[in-house]
């Protein structure tokens, strides 16, 4: 018999992520639910503002949480950073600056 716990209860994930115009380009930071949906979004031009205007499109870096207060912590943590720490994070696991998007779908 299953455990009705794990049957009922379902995990969501919360992603932190970094977006850039190019490599050493300019970034942008958010918080999604649906990361793959969100960056559709932004590569698409479907939401107007920041990403749109500046030709954001490529997924260099991610994090997933279970709990959205973490998530959002996170966020605004990577938004206060100094930009070469930013391009260190990026870095770190990216160093070509790939479009992570492809592994996500």
């Amino acid at each position: 018999m299953r455990d009705p716990f794990i049957r009922h209860h379902r995990l969501v994930a919360y992603y932190v992520y970094i977006l850039a115009s190019g490599k050493h380009g300019t970034l942008y930071i958010g918080v999604t639910n649906d990361l793959v949906r969100r960056v559709h979004e932004h590569r698409t031009g479907v939401v107007e503002g920041f990403t749109q205007r500046h030709g954001i499109k490529t997924l260099v870096h991610f994090e997933s949480f279970l709990d959205a207060s973490a998530a959002i912590e996170r966020e605004k943590k990577l938004k206060k950073w100094r930009r070469d720490w930013k391009i260190g994070l990026i870095e770190r696991d990216n160093s070509d600056w790939a479009d992570l998007y492809q592994s996500i779908t």
